[in-house]
């Protein structure tokens, strides 16, 4: 999915809490090239070994990449080594508490609108589609049903008979305003990212009571009423 675990990414922004850690990080953000150490040492007005350090915490924490080449002021024979220079990360950084995972909600939104104005199909049934594809290719490379879960905000706890509750929502704040749409199109979601993962979309069943997701695991078995089901009329997603 190309993002950092919510740990990591969370511990990530806590590091920008260090006064230098963040003034570093800033320089870096805002330059048009990558910056070498001496270059950050001497706009941050710090020895080389602080701005050394806190450099390569920002690697560690996810926030900055090196690459190695020699500024634009040595090159041609005996010039010396590629220097080690740093740029800001590919990625973006986000982490809330709960972990929620509105980007993703965002781009299943947008992939249903694309995809209702290219076929014609109703905005409903493009947003099953698209939720259910998204699911089932994320979750395409994942180790097992519960680590997809997991990475993906859900939180998923045993149940004690092989399945699983949910009880965080990765979408929890656009659920309680639409409820409706968001929960059809996690229940699409989480059918893709069970069939990818060997089981079916009879796995995923509406959650009873409140609080949590809107839906559960179950053990392989059929469900009675699917977390597609959670709306009346809607249509099941053709994977």
């Amino acid at each position: 999915m190309g993002k950092l675990p919510w740990a990591r990414r969370v511990a990530a922004l806590a590091s920008l809490a260090d006064d230098k850690r963040l003034r570093i990080f800033e320089l870096v953000a805002a330059a048009p090239h990558a910056l070498g150490r001496d270059e950050v040492a001497g706009a941050a007005g710090v020895p080389r070994s602080t701005a050394s350090f806190h450099l390569d915490r920002l690697v560690q924490d996810g926030l900055l990449s090196v690459e190695f080449h020699k500024p634009p002021e040595r090159s041609g024979p005996g010039s010396g080594r590629p220097a080690k220079m740093y740029r800001p990360a590919a990625h973006e950084v986000t982490a809330s508490v709960p972990e929620r995972n509105y980007d993703l909600a965002g781009e299943v939104l947008a992939a249903a609108i694309e995809r209702a104005q290219t076929t014609g199909e109703t905005v409903g049934d493009a947003l099953r589609e698209a939720a259910f594809t998204a699911g089932r290719d994320q979750a395409g490379g994942a180790a097992s049903l519960e680590d997809f879960l997991t990475a993906t905000g859900y939180r998923p706890v045993p149940d004690g008979s092989g399945g699983y509750t949910l009880p965080n929502c990765p979408f929890h704040r656009l659920s309680r305003e639409y409820r409706d749409v968001v929960c059809v199109m996690n229940g699409a979601f989480l059918r893709g990212a069970a069939q990818a993962c060997g089981g079916s979309g009879d796995d995923v069943a509406a959650a009873a009571g409140p609080g949590g997701c809107c839906a559960r695991i179950n053990a392989g078995a059929a469900a009675e009423t699917s977390a597609e089901t959670l709306r009346p009329g809607a249509v099941t997603p053709r994977g």
